[in-house]
């Protein structure tokens, strides 16, 4: 039974090995890249990993988007000039 847990993967499981590829990258991966590696080593394929990933580490990887400019800033709060 519990060979079956380890080889099932949860939410808390993929966001705890994400958030470890990124802290023991020393800031060389960011959290798109360390999404995609972790579905490469475990063989999810990046549509299914969607489902995977804690409100927490979308914040992260959106905001990891937009500092390179994948996608546009969102201002919120800020009145148009």
């Amino acid at each position: 039974m519990k060979e079956i847990e380890e080889k099932f993967m949860t939410q808390a499981k993929f966001s705890a090995l994400v958030e470890k590829v990124v802290k023991e990258s020393n800031g060389l991966v960011n959290y798109i890249e360390a999404v995609t590696s972790i579905c490469d080593e475990f063989e999810i394929e990046v549509e299914t990993a969607s489902k995977l990933i804690s409100k927490p580490l979308k914040d992260k990887i959106k905001y990891n988007a937009q500092e390179l400019n994948y996608i546009t800033r969102t201002s919120r709060g800020v009145l148009p000039l």
